[in-house]
C-alpha cells in the first residue's frame, strides 16, 4: 500500500475527491451532532456550578459559561448556513476540533489530582465523527496530544502526568487504527454508491438521448415538451418540425456513411443555434426546466424537432430558423454542396393543452413548405387563429 492510498484510506486520491460532495456532507451532520451535545453538556455543567452540585462550584461559571456561549454560536452558524458550512468543511471540522480539544485540556488542568479522561474522550470522538485525511488526523492528534502533556507536567504531580502520558499514547494509538478502519468504511460505501449514482446517469443518457446527434429522442422530447406545457409557461413558445430534402439520393449518391455524417452535423448546428450545448447528454433530472431554454429532438431519419423558448415574436423565431437554414445551407465537404431542410413552424396557443394539435400544424405547416418548393420556413396559417 503506497503513502499515498494511505492518506486516502486505502484508495486513490481522485476516488477520494470524487467522494468530496459526500464527505462534507457527513461532517457537517457529523459536527452539529457533536456540537449539539457540547451545548446540552456545557449547560447541563452551568446548572450544576451555579447550584453547586455534585462538586462542581460557582468558580467553574465562567469555564462552563464561556464555552457555551462560544458553541451556541458555532451551532448557529452551522445551521444558518449549512452551504457555507459544506464549503468550508475544513474550517468547520478544525473549529469543531479546537473547541472540544481546548474543553478537554482545560477540564484536565482544572482537576490537577486526576488523571484525565475527557480529553481523550473527545479525541476519540472526533476522530471517529470526520473525514479529512489521515495525515491531517495524524497531525492534529500529536499537536493536541502534545498540548494536553505539556499542560499535564506543567499543573500536575508526575506521577499523575506520567498516567496521563500513559494513557494518551494508549488511546492515540487505538484512535488512528480505528479512525482508519471506520473511515475507510464510510469511503468505500461513498465510492459504491457514486458509482451506482453514474451507472444511473448513464442509463438515463442512454434512454433520452439519440446516439447519432446527442439531441433528445423522440419519446423524451414529448415528455419533456408536455411538461412543459402542463406549467402553462406565459411565454411565447413555438414547435417547428424539420425534414431534411433529398436526403435519400445523398444516402444512395454518396453513400449510408456520408447521410450518417450529414444527420450528424444537423444535430451539431440545431444544438449551436439553439445555444443547447451544455444540455447535450446531460441527464434529464439535472435540468431546469423553468429556465426559458428551447429544446430539440430527433423524431427518426432525417426528420428534426424544434420546442423554441426565450423569443418574443414570430419574427425572431423566422430569424433563428432562417440562419440555422443558412448554416446548413452553407455546409461543403467530399461531394455535398449544402445541406437543404423544409421547416414548418406554429405558433403554440393557450388552446393547446398538449402537444398534439400544435404537432399537427407543424407537419401541415411543413408539408406546404415542401409543396412550396422545399428549403424555406413556413409558419402555420392557423397559429393565430384558433386561439380563443
Amino acid at each position: 500500500m503506497t503513502a499515498r492510498s494511505f492518506n486516502y484510506y486505502g484508495y486513490s486520491k481522485q476516488s477520494y475527491i470524487e467522494c468530496l460532495g459526500l464527505i462534507r456532507s457527513t461532517n457537517r451532520k457529523h459536527i452539529s451532532i457533536l456540537n449539539t451535545w457540547f451545548v446540552l453538556i456545557n449547560l447541563l455543567y452551568l446548572v450544576f456550578s451555579a447550584l453547586n452540585l455534585f462538586g462542581v462550584n460557582q468558580e467553574r461559571i465562567p469555564l462552563y459559561g464561556s464555552f457555551l456561549l462560544a458553541s451556541t454560536l458555532f451551532e448557529i452558524w452551522l445551521f444558518a448556513f449549512p452551504k457555507a458550512v459544506e464549503q468550508h468543511s475544513h474550517f468547520a471540522v478544525f473549529s469543531s476540533i479546537l473547541i472540544l480539544y481546548s474543553y478537554g485540556i482545560i477540564t484536565s488542568v482544572i482537576e490537577p489530582y486526576m488523571p484525565a479522561t475527557m480529553f481523550l474522550i473527545l479525541m476519540s470522538l472526533t476522530a471517529l465523527s470526520f473525514i479529512v485525511n489521515m495525515s491531517t488526523i495524524i497531525c492534529l492528534a500529536i499537536i493536541g496530544v502534545s498540548v494536553f502533556l505539556a499542560t499535564s507536567y506543567m499543573h500536575k504531580t508526575f506521577s499523575i502526568a506520567y498516567r496521563d502520558t500513559y494513557n494518551a499514547v494508549i488511546v492515540t494509538t487505538l484512535v488512528i487504527g480505528l479512525h482508519y478502519t471506520f473511515q475507510r468504511t464510510r469511503v468505500s460505501q461513498f465510492i459504491l454508491y457514486q458509482r451506482d449514482l453514474q451507472i444511473q446517469k448513464e442509463l438515463e443518457v442512454k434512454s433520452s438521448f439519440d446516439a447519432l446527434t446527442s439531441l433528445l429522442n423522440r419519446g423524451r422530447f414529448f415528455s419533456i415538451t408536455e411538461e412543459i406545457l402542463r406549467s402553462r409557461p406565459s411565454e411565447y413558445l413555438t414547435l417547428c418540425l424539420l425534414d431534411l430534402d433529398g436526403f435519400k439520393q445523398i444516402n444512395d449518391n454518396l453513400g449510408h456513411q456520408m447521410g450518417d455524417k450529414v444527420i450528424q452535423i444537423v444535430g451539431k448546428t440545431i444544438l449551436k443555434n439553439l445555444q443547447l450545448e451544455r444540455f447535450a447528454n446531460t441527464p434529464i433530472s439535472e435540468w431546469d426546466l423553468t429556465e426559458k431554454v428551447s429544446n430539440a429532438g430527433r423524431l427518426g431519419g432525417d426528420e428534426f424537432i424544434l420546442f423554441i423558448r426565450g423569443k418574443n415574436s414570430k419574427q425572431e423565431v423566422t430569424e433563428l430558423l432562417q440562419k440555422l437554414l443558412d448554416t446548413l445551407n452553407a455546409v461543403r465537404f467530399d461531394g455535398l454542396n449544402g445541406i437543404h431542410a423544409s421547416f414548418g413552424v406554429t405558433e403554440i396557443t393557450s388552446n393547446d393543452r398538449d402537444i398534439d394539435n400544435a404537432y399537427k400544424r407543424a407537419d401541415e405547416a411543413l408539408y406546404e413548405s415542401k409543396r412550396a418548393g422545399k428549403n424555406q420556413i413556413r409558419f402555420s396559417s392557423e397559429s393565430r387563429s384558433g386561439e380563443a
